[in-house]
């Protein structure tokens, strides 16, 4: 590697929108971010399956799915 060069590696504070901080290693020393593992639906369980017009219920008819 070419000295002189890379930017500078260095622990860094992530702070999230719903007050979550933590630590990691980054070029930046703070990163902000609208969403954590701790307030993400996908990660909390809160996360709904949003079907609109049957699209669901007509593929399980459709190929004889039972669910």
């Amino acid at each position: 590697m070419k000295e002189g060069i890379h930017p500078k590696y260095e622990m860094a504070k992530v702070h999230c929108a719903c007050g979550f901080e933590t630590e990691t290693r980054s070029t930046r020393k703070e990163i902000k971010v609208e969403l954590c593992s701790n307030c993400h639906p996908f990660f909390t369980g809160k996360q709904k399956l949003v079907d609109t017009a049957g699209r669901v219920e007509r593929f399980r008819k459709k190929y004889g799915m039972e669910g």
